[in-house]
């Protein structure tokens, strides 16, 4: 059985960016919504092996530490050529100081030491895991995905993380060249676009209720 959520809510997650987002996509429910890293609560050890395991980890911790339902993302990209890498290390990739100009940078110079210089070489997808955990156990769990190409060099500065060097499937523009509105807005505003807006829209329709 599905659980709606209400009240407060915790969004498990240090990372400026993916908090806009999930604001964002969360201010049209009414939902009061505090930050892991408002709230101060330590970052968990990420050991899962897929996105989904460790978005639960997150949200998990969170819940038991605030006794609140949490909602956690684990997302990155998928990159064909480099065998799924760097996949659910995507954020590892940028280092400690998140620096993913040079984790942009990582992945092209890979794509050219394995010749892949063309569209149909360079394919990649990110994905996006959401999970929200009560503090009684009980989990609501969603994935999707979008497809795409990535380019060089990276274009736009909006957005975060790789967002400049990918292209989505049938847009000319990169999600660093796109608003927030055109890459994750819900409609009638947006196309939900993006991997975490496409697994916020499974979330609503199981957990959320428009005010």
């Amino acid at each position: 059985m599905h659980r709606r959520i209400t009240g407060k809510l915790v969004i498990a997650t240090h990372n400026p960016g993916k908090l806009a987002e999930m604001k964002e996509l969360l201010a049209p429910y009414g939902i009061e919504a505090v930050s892991a890293g408002e709230l101060g609560l330590a970052e968990p050890d990420e050991t899962g092996n897929d996105f989904r395991s460790n978005a639960a980890i997150k949200a998990i911790a969170a819940a038991q530490a605030t006794r609140l339902p949490s909602f956690a993302d684990d997302s990155g990209i998928v990159v064909d050529a480099l065998d799924g890498a760097p996949g659910i290390y995507s954020a590892r990739w940028a280092g400690p100081s998140k620096d993913f100009t040079a984790a942009m940078t990582r992945i092209e110079r890979l794509l050219q030491e394995r010749g892949a210089t063309t569209p149909d070489k360079r394919t990649a997808h990110f994905v996006s895991a959401l999970c929200v955990a009560w503090p009684d156990d009980h989990l609501e769990e969603v994935e999707a995905r979008v497809d795409g190409t990535l380019v060089w060099p990276p274009r736009g500065t909006a957005g975060f993380g790789y967002d400049p060097m990918f292209l989505p499937d049938g847009h000319d523009r990169t999600f660093g060249e796109m608003t927030s509105i055109e890459k994750h807005g819900l409609p009638p505003l947006g196309l939900g676009l993006s991997h975490r807006a496409r697994a916020f829209v499974k979330l609503a329709e199981i957990c959320l209720e428009p005010r």
